[in-house]
């Protein structure tokens, strides 16, 4: 989250009004994030959060506010955009397209535990099992060919150790790509974001009895999701949740928590455990790349600092250095593809 464009309150104001919520007593904007302008919205019915889109079209933007209110429908707890009164979820402010959801309630942990990481884990697969039957369909707008793009312009501001460790990791990809067995990988709506800062936690005991504080109350930021493999989800996932953060490296029972939450409710293919620690590289990559986007090619906005790119060095070269897969039971004989190599 940030602010690029500013929203006076009187014109916040007539858009809570169309779509029924009451009236806006409050509008404060957004600190995190780096894509789009947010502003927290209270009214006198409840509290919500109003985002601008900076570089989303009204053509991409069905995809993502439908999706929400398909999961919201579907019992998994994420922000469900607003309608006025005919129908429509995605409106104009101050020239940008722009949606209203409901906050979500609780807080971030951004020092997660195992049982924060079990939850993680099962919620994503319930969200992936939940969007199966969503119609919509959009390329990961981040995906392989938007990373192949970037690296040539960000290419001029690396090292020349930099460029050769990342060329060589985009060439990885790109033959795991072509590969037989990335093919026939398991694919779907997916978030594609899923860190430490867009899940909440709320003051509830968990359902396995846990500490109160720790019952997941809402996963958000949906804005770069869209249709790719599960593994990619989770690949993400784990390179955020399940490391340390001052090194990259991973945490080996958070990960096993998670991924084999995750398998609990949606068991892993064969293919889909092989291909692992390839996944781990390719999501490392992924936040490089765009950590160096934004740093080196920013864009003007009020209250936005870009994350530094070197975690994501880092976290890349603990991927490649020191694979991990999970260790859950084995798939069909009939479904088995080596790893592309």
């Amino acid at each position: 989250m940030a602010v690029y464009t500013e929203v006076p309150f009187t014109v916040a104001a007539e858009l809570v009004s169309r779509l029924n919520i009451g009236s806006l007593i409050a509008l404060e904007g957004c600190a995190g994030g780096i894509e789009n302008t947010n502003y927290f919205a209270d009214t006198t019915q409840g509290r919500y959060v109003l985002t601008l889109f900076e570089r989303l079209t009204a053509d991409q933007l069905p995809f993502y506010l439908r999706l929400m209110k398909h999961l919201a429908r579907g019992g998994i707890p994420v922000p469900d955009p607003c309608a006025d009164a005919s129908g429509e979820i995605l409106h104009t402010l101050c020239g940008k397209p722009a949606a209203v959801v409901d906050r979500l309630t609780g807080s971030s942990r951004l020092a997660p535990d195992v049982a924060h990481c079990q939850q993680v884990g099962g919620m994503l697969a319930r969200m992936h099992l939940a969007g199966a039957d969503f119609e919509l369909q959009q390329p990961n707008l981040r995906g392989l060919y938007w990373w192949i793009d970037t690296v040539l312009e960000v290419m001029p501001y690396l090292t020349t150790a930099q460029r050769g460790f990342i060329e060589a990791e985009l060439g990885f990809q790109e033959r795991l790509a072509a590969s037989l067995a990335y093919a026939h990988l398991p694919r779907g709506p997916i978030h594609a974001d899923l860190f430490r800062d867009n899940v909440m936690f709320d003051d509830e005991p968990a359902d396995s009895g846990g500490p109160a504080g720790d019952r997941l109350s809402g996963l958000f930021d949906f804005y770069f999701a869209g249709t790719d493999t599960f593994l990619f989800d989770i690949a993400v996932c784990v390179n955020d949740w399940c490391i340390a953060l001052d090194s990259g490296r991973l945490d080996e029972d958070r990960a096993s928590a998670l991924v084999a939450a995750y398998h609990a409710v949606r068991p892993l293919s064969g293919d889909e455990q092989r291909m692992f620690p390839s996944f781990l590289r390719g999501a490392a990559l992924r936040f490089w790349i765009s950590r160096l986007w934004d740093l080196h090619l920013p864009r003007d906005a009020t209250m936005l600092t870009a994350h530094d790119p070197t975690h994501f060095e880092r976290v890349l070269r603990q991927r490649a250095n020191s694979p991990w897969r999970p260790t859950l039971p084995p798939d069909s004989p009939r479904n088995a593809t080596p790893d592309a190599r």
